[in-house]
């Protein structure tokens, strides 16, 4: 297939990187003990940007002790929709959570999928300015990050009018970055870097570029992994899951990790703990591989490097846990390989991860659109006893979550190809 031949013929360029700096733990925005509410319309009701970012966290930061909660409704606007008017929804699916932060993304149904109005725009901007002062006094010290609305797609396919969709969403956007700086809060741009990627997918094979966002409003997995990772930059999510050099006999470098009990005499062997993992990226999805080769995502937020200075042999096999991961040369080692790129124990462990992140909120999705809303004319007390169960089933996944995500040690071998 086309998509392959391309995708094969680039995929030394995301295992063969450079080391980067790693940034300081102090820098990522979620502190410990955060409480984190996703708030928005249709795209943030699909709970796939918000899950990707959640399993970043857990896994880069796997004692770091923070709570997400998405609150998503499909058809919302800054007015409110199918899930009650703006004040039931700020204080029902917001406040009541007690966040210290808040991400909010509204503005793809706002702006009524038309040519720009002056008069919708004021109905919109003076509805996101109630969102955030309503915040602010249900939750003095909530820390918001405000998202401008992610792209329409006017790239694969021709725009409906003259501009395009996404031309207006950006004069939205610029709207949300300037009350995001008068307000002190921080601001997102999940739609630049997202139609970026896609103007390089599309001119990479179409018909895969297309499903990066099916519908041209919501995105699918490939395109929220995208979003993801520009909500990510805007928190300063740190690149680095560990380094490891190894030259001879000696680690020469070691970041993030743990490295032990090195022999180098015949094959070169270690033991080698990380304090984190990858982020899973199925890079066996065609559309999340074309996702991942037409952006920074893995150079940005995903490298977990193994180097082998001046390596006495022409080509090695690593293997780790006893398990063949990839044939490699001197060359491709010394420039370093990002084993988050690869299928190791350590991104199916990762995987594992993220298949709790999805468990627990589909618990909290269902006890929430199921239970609490559709209910509220019920039985108080049966109703309550319903949702406490619900809610101890999420507590007991996410324990299986973060249990999942404690690092484990694994052996390394470098073994001499003859």
């Amino acid at each position: 297939m086309k998509w392959m031949r391309q995708w094969f013929g680039s995929f030394l360029l995301l295992t063969l990187v450079a080391v980067p700096t790693l940034a300081a733990d102090e820098t990522f925005a979620l502190k410990d003990g955060d409480r984190v509410v996703f708030y928005g319309d249709s795209i943030t009701d699909q709970r796939l940007y918000t899950t990707y970012t959640e399993t970043y966290v857990v896994t880069r930061f796997p004692n770091l002790n923070v709570s997400f909660v998405h609150s998503g409704w499909g058809g919302d606007r800054v007015t409110g929709g199918g899930g009650g008017p703006i004040d039931v929804r700020l204080a029902r699916d917001v406040i009541a959570y007690k966040p210290t932060v808040v991400t909010i993304m509204l503005g793809m149904n706002d702006a009524s999928y038309r040519p720009f109005d002056q008069a919708i725009f004021d109905t919109y901007a003076d509805g996101y300015r109630h969102i955030v002062e309503s915040l602010k006094q249900g939750l003095p010290n909530v820390r918001l990050t405000l998202i401008g609305p992610s792209p329409f797609d006017d790239v694969t396919r021709p725009p409906n009018f003259e501009g395009g969709y996404n031309a207006v969403l950006l004069r939205y956007a610029q709207f949300v970055k300037e009350l995001a700086e008068k307000e002190g809060a921080t601001y997102a741009d999940l739609n630049t870097s997202v139609v970026d990627a896609t103007k390089k997918a599309e001119a990479t094979d179409h018909e895969l570029a297309l499903r990066l966002n099916p519908d041209r409003v919501h995105p699918g997995l490939g395109g929220q992994l995208l979003m993801s990772a520009a909500l990510l930059r805007a928190w300063n999510a740190p690149a680095v899951v560990s380094v490891v050099e190894i030259d001879g006999d000696k680690v020469v470098k070691s970041e993030n990790t743990k490295v032990s009990d090195l022999k180098a005499d015949g094959p070169i062997a270690w033991t080698q703990e990380d304090a984190s993992l990858p982020l899973p990226i199925d890079l066996k999805d065609p559309v999340i591989a074309l996702a991942v080769k037409s952006s920074d995502v893995m150079k940005d937020l995903n490298q977990q490097i193994l180097k082998l200075s001046n390596a006495p042999s022409a080509e090695y096999t690593l293997k780790i846990d006893g398990q063949d991961i990839g044939v490699f040369t001197r060359e491709q080692l010394g420039e370093g390989v990002n084993l988050a790129a690869l299928t190791t124990p350590m991104t199916r462990q990762a995987a594992e991860v993220h298949r709790h992140t999805l468990r627990h909120n589909d618990i909290h999705f269902n006890r929430w659109r199921s239970v609490q809303v559709p209910l509220q004319d019920f039985d108080t007390e049966k109703v309550n006893r319903a949702t406490d169960a619900l809610d101890a089933l999420e507590a007991d996944s996410v324990a299986q979550q973060r249990k999942a995500a404690q690092p484990r040690p694994h052996r390394f071998e470098l073994v001499p190809k003859s």
